[in-house]
């Protein structure tokens, strides 16, 4: 993600613009302080289109890609355009897991957004898949969370049993089994 001065684009503050991957940014020759011009792709996602090169700084940065793992330090790889950890208990690929699982093209889990899945992973409630379907058991430690009434836990928990009602394929899909 490109981290921005806040900007108004198409009525929306925009502070982040997504950058896909690390060839995008090489592709795209953009630094650490660059002027740049962004749009909504989709008229959602705001995306970087380009570098104002004549506005660039001698003292820009040239971007690197992290090399580690920022959450378990492990060495990244790169598949294709993307760079990975291969470490199977790190906590970011655990949580990421647990996103792509609730997300709208898997089991789409309403109610379950980034944050949501994060705060339940830290304070133990989700840890792995099957733990979605056993929150009901702690449905009253979630109404004590911030942010969490009778009506928030109970409309999660439906959303959790109607998931089961999904296709195979979507299941398979969420839970990350590739080709």
């Amino acid at each position: 993600n490109a981290v921005l001065e806040p900007v108004i684009v198409a009525g929306s503050t925009i502070s982040r613009a997504t950058l896909h991957n690390e060839d995008y940014v090489l592709e795209k020759d953009l630094k650490i302080g660059d002027i740049v011009s962004i749009r909504k792709a989709g008229d959602v996602i705001p995306e970087v289109v380009e570098v104002k090169l004549d506005r660039r700084k001698d003292n820009s940065i040239p971007f690197k890609m992290i090399e580690n793992c920022p959450m378990c330090n492990t060495k990244l790889i790169k598949k294709d355009a993307m760079h990975f950890c291969p470490n199977e208990d790190c906590a970011s690929r655990k949580i990421e897991g647990l996103e792509h699982f609730v997300s709208r093209d898997a089991m789409y889990i309403d109610g379950f957004g980034e944050r949501i899945v994060e705060d339940f992973y830290n304070m133990g409630f989700l840890t792995k898949i099957e733990d979605f379907y056993y929150l009901y058991k702690h449905k009253e430690e979630l109404m004590t969370i911030e942010g969490f009434g009778e009506k928030s836990v109970t409309n999660l928990l439906d959303a959790i049993t109607e998931s089961k009602n999904n296709s195979l394929e979507r299941l398979i899909f969420g839970l990350g089994i590739r080709h």
